[in-house]
């Protein structure tokens, strides 16, 4: 007698399908717990505020969207915003752009590689107090590095126009070794034998790089363009110390205006909703970004 193989196949019913997943959950646990206590919640609650008319040790009446409606027409804060746009603007495309020319550099000079990547990665360990002390120090108008390498005496961080810029200079020899790195582990994944195989090809140089490197690195390249945007948004250390957000606030950023609503005009109702709002600005460029990326990955495919 014939025996029918659906009884030797396994339940799979939904009890089974909750017993799998039940260790993935409690793996998760932690991480929930911690993100909905220090994030979501928090969240929610600089939400309700930027709702209300509050101090930082009162929350007053409930006031509705009247500070979106003053945050729209506050020069002030779109002021903050340009700046902080225009930061990204000048930080992005460089640290993308070094970091995979350094990490190719990197990748070439195989028996110095460590030391090459140490050179480049100890800036990035640096607290941003330490930074911001180099970065000073070079830049001082008589004193300075840069001014005595260029025969001037410029003083770069009073300048409006130089400012924003030589902070910006600072920011990405201060970063530029986390996507040394991220570059660095993208190039080693690429097998050797596909560059093997385009060299008896007769293959060379920028050939090489335009056909295999940039292919298998464009999926790196599009993350670190994201994750470093997403960071020159943020800015905030660097204008504050350097700079205070001058000469005449050509560097204070969107996050240096709501601490300063915050914390020296005490009004934490309107600092929660110009954080909310640039938070909507952020979220809107970073899946802009995202879905240009998948466009153009689509084309190529």
């Amino acid at each position: 007698m014939r025996r029918d193989d659906t009884t030797l196949a396994p339940h799979t019913g939904p009890t089974t399908a909750r017993r799998d997943t039940l260790p993935a959950w409690l793996l998760l646990a932690p991480f929930l717990a911690a993100f909905g206590l220090f994030f979501f919640v928090p969240a929610l609650e600089t939400l309700w505020l930027s709702l209300t008319e509050s101090s930082l040790t009162r929350t007053n009446a409930f006031v509705g969207l009247d500070n979106y409606h003053t945050l729209l027409n506050d020069p002030s804060f779109w002021d903050s915003v340009g700046n902080t746009f225009y930061f990204a603007l000048l930080t992005v495309i460089p640290l993308c752009a070094l970091g995979l020319l350094m990490a190719l550099l990197v990748d070439r000079f195989a028996r110095v590689q460590g030391w090459l990547q140490g050179a480049f990665f100890l800036p990035f360990v640096l607290p941003i107090s330490v930074m911001t002390l180099i970065a000073d120090w070079m830049l001082q108008p008589s004193s300075g590095v840069v001014n005595h390498v260029l025969g001037g005496e410029r003083a770069w961080l009073a300048d409006p126009h130089w400012a924003l810029p030589a902070v910006a200079i600072g920011t990405i020899w201060w970063t530029v070794g986390f996507n040394v790195l991220l570059f660095l582990a993208g190039l080693r994944n690429i097998p050797a034998e596909l560059y093997e195989a385009a060299a008896l090809d007769g293959a060379r140089g920028f050939t090489l790089f335009r056909t295999i490197t940039w292919p298998a690195l464009r999926p790196v390249v599009s993350t670190a363009v994201i994750l470093q945007l997403i960071a020159s948004l943020k800015v905030f250390g660097q204008t504050y110390i350097l700079t205070s957000g001058g000469p005449f606030n050509t560097t204070r950023v969107a996050l240096h205006y709501m601490y300063e609503t915050a914390f020296t005009q005490s009004d934490a109702g309107y600092a929660a909703a110009i954080a909310m709002a640039f938070v909507a600005i952020v979220v809107l460029l970073s899946l802009v970004q995202a879905w240009i990326v998948k466009c153009l990955a689509r084309r190529d495919a």
